[in-house]
């Protein structure tokens, strides 16, 4: 059969299918640069579906490239809270000041002006430069990988530069010109997410199928082809999430109210792994007297090591608090900013990585819990004063 024809037709067929099935999202609607680039960013280790709600709340704070050169940093990290990989938000407001200084704020789309930019790689660049630059580019990330796998029973690892040159030159072999780049890559993507699912495909339902060596032979499971990964390490950690009841609390007796508390957290070191983030301390506090709650256990997975952790919650004392913020107990074992914040601005001012939020969500249960608890007792106490007061009227 005539090569061209073969590409003609698997082209053909991948862009009616994507025009008929392609899920309508936000940052396909205008083919802006700014908004493609911040969802594929954010698209890279989190599901499309978990992504759009961060997405769209980024947008509205950081509108443009602009707004995003001029950002807060903790105000960035903190709408970062959740996505994971946060080197990936400090590079985007690197490369959004580079594009303000570089490019007088002007995008640029072709893909090796996009590669010079922080924390673009060869796929983001790609997807930038054929779906806003209308360019003949390729734009290989895993579901691509996955899909032209299968397709022609690849059998280098793509993972490995080898592999990878050779897959490169594979995926650009079937690039159709330029005006419709954008639509075959996006394409590419959606059969990837959509039906060349990594566990269950489902090939009677793929407009490609008809192409597919893997298909015909029954070992779709087998590829993409991985080299056996070396073992993550362990690491294990005893945490300790320590509360003090609210100044605030402490000022005004003289009516009911719930008390709230404030949490100690403390910046990690700038260099390595949640470099800039906030954490809790592993140092159990020092004081007269105070109140242990168990937080159980959790295992946070990162790409190269496991955190096994086991924490616990200390109700401490405001005088003990104060003499505890001037512990120097970072995981690197240097004084960096230890402060007591309110419980209630930890999900929303401070980016408090997810490895830690299972003990920062059972710890404020348990100390709302005990709010109730004490306001519950001060309006029973309150109440008999003013049955006291009533009997002495009479």
């Amino acid at each position: 059969m005539n090569p061209t024809y073969i590409k003609e037709q698997f082209i053909q067929n991948l862009l009616i299918w994507y025009e008929r099935n392609k899920r309508e999202l936000a940052f396909r609607k205008d083919k802006n640069p700014y908004r493609i680039w911040i969802s594929e960013i954010m698209a890279q280790q989190t599901r499309i579906e978990t992504m759009i709600p961060y997405f769209e709340r980024f947008i509205q704070k950081y509108p443009d490239v602009k707004s995003l050169s001029q950002a807060d940093d903790d105000e960035l990290m903190a709408m970062w809270q959740g996505l994971g990989y946060y080197s990936r938000a400090r590079s985007l407001k690197k490369a959004a000041i580079m594009i303000m200084e570089e490019y007088d704020g002007v995008f640029p789309l072709k893909k090796e002006e996009l590669k010079k930019l922080p924390g673009i790689g060869d796929y983001t660049a790609g997807a930038i430069a054929s779906i806003a630059g209308r360019q003949k580019a390729s734009a290989i990330d895993g579901n691509v990988i996955r899909v032209f796998s299968r397709l022609f029973e690849f059998g280098e690892d793509p993972g490995k530069a080898s592999g990878k040159k050779q897959m490169t030159a594979l995926v650009e072999a079937f690039l159709p010109e330029a005006d419709l780049c954008g639509d075959f890559n996006q394409a590419l993507m959606e059969i990837g997410a959509l039906v060349c699912l990594p566990k269950s495909p489902s090939c009677s339902f793929c407009p490609l199928e008809k192409f597919c060596l893997s298909r015909k032979s029954g070992k779709q499971l087998e590829y993409p082809m991985k080299s056996i990964k070396k073992p993550r390490t362990i690491e294990n950690r005893e945490i300790w999430v320590i509360a003090r009841e609210s100044m605030e609390n402490k000022k005004d007796h003289s009516h009911v109210s719930r008390a709230s508390y404030d949490i100690k957290i403390q910046k990690r070191s700038e260099k390595g792994l949640l470099s800039g983030l906030f954490e809790f301390g592993e140092q159990k506090p020092q004081g007269k007297e105070y109140r242990v709650f168990d937080l159980g256990s959790y295992i946070h997975i990162f790409s190269h090591k496991e955190w096994h952790m086991n924490a616990k919650l200390a109700v401490i004392s405001y005088e003990d608090s104060e003499r505890l913020r001037q512990q120097t107990d970072s995981l690197q074992k240097k004084p960096d900013h230890a402060q007591f914040v309110p419980m209630d601005d930890i999900a929303s001012v401070y980016a408090l990585p997810t490895a830690f939020m299972p003990f920062f969500n059972r710890a404020r249960k348990i100390l709302n819990d005990q709010a109730n608890m004490n306001q519950s007792d001060s309006m029973t106490i309150q109440t008999i004063g003013l049955e006291n007061e009533k009997d002495e009227f009479k």
